[in-house]
């Protein structure tokens, strides 16, 4: 199956090289992922096209034949455009449906008010108090969650992106402010010319002050120079006001990523 969704062909880059398994399945594909069974977007079933009338009962069974351990039910849908609204079946059937904007920029520029007072720079993964560090910016920020089931997830992840950082896939950043890190993320790749950012956060108590921008705008240099990417990929929520900072950077949606999540029970 070819992946035609540029959000999740480097979803998927990123899993693989972080040692997930992908099977192909000729009308859909399965991702496993070992290591972390209870990452919801680690573990799902990718479908070739919008499923036809009737389709939630088939690939909820093809999901429990192939997961058979996931308490959730993750389904993405390739494409590059699409509308939520066509997915009522699965709606009706308890699914959360997101479309997600796929923003790319092929270069970058400095946001209008950067933050000049923070200290920029990459995380050492090996070290636990960097990870600590991004593991609680990350949790400041889903403040919905289990916190002990979330850090667990989240522990996981950090651990994961610590042998793509040593093999030089990529990296993990943080804005610094007194020592505090205040706002985080990643970007890595399989050095095929597409870098992809990961989990963009800012603690809710630093908003407003410039970080996130100045720091998507450190990292994306770094993307295309030191990973020498061509295309940077970010993957945000069209409705919440992060999407400007990307913007106003050089960000650009050029794609619709489309994704079908229930939660357990």
């Amino acid at each position: 199956m070819r992946i035609t969704s540029l959000g999740f062909r480097t979803d998927i880059m990123l899993l693989t090289l972080q040692g997930s398994d992908v099977e192909d399945r000729g009308d859909h594909l399965v991702v496993r992922t070992p290591g972390n069974p209870t990452f919801w977007w680690g573990n799902f079933v990718l479908l070739r096209e919008r499923p036809g009338r009737g389709g939630v009962r088939r690939w909820e069974e093809t999901f429990a034949r192939e997961l058979p351990e996931a308490a959730h039910r993750t389904f993405g849908v390739d494409g590059t455009q699409g509308d939520v609204a066509d997915f009522g079946e699965f709606a009706a059937a308890g699914y959360a449906v997101d479309g997600s904007a796929v923003m790319t920029a092929s270069s970058v520029h400095e946001p209008p008010h950067p933050n000049h007072d923070a200290t920029y720079r990459a995380l050492d993964l090996t070290d636990r108090g960097d990870r600590d560090a991004a593991i609680a910016l990350q949790l400041a920020n889903a403040p919905h969650r289990e916190p002990s089931s979330h850090r667990e997830f989240l522990v996981r992840k950090m651990e994961a992106m610590r042998p793509l950082q040593e093999a030089g896939c990529g990296s993990w950043f943080g804005a610094f402010v007194d020592g505090r890190m205040l706002s985080g993320m990643g970007l890595f790749s399989d050095g095929s010319g597409v870098a992809r950012f990961q989990s963009v956060d800012t603690h809710p108590d630093a908003r407003g002050r410039g970080l996130a921008g100045t720091l998507v705008h450190h990292v994306s240099r770094y993307g295309l120079t030191d990973l020498g990417a061509a295309t940077l990929v970010m993957v945000a929520d069209p409705g919440y006001h992060a999407i400007d900072i990307y913007r106003s950077i050089g960000f650009e949606t050029t794609e619709t990523q489309l994704q079908l999540e229930r939660s357990p029970g």
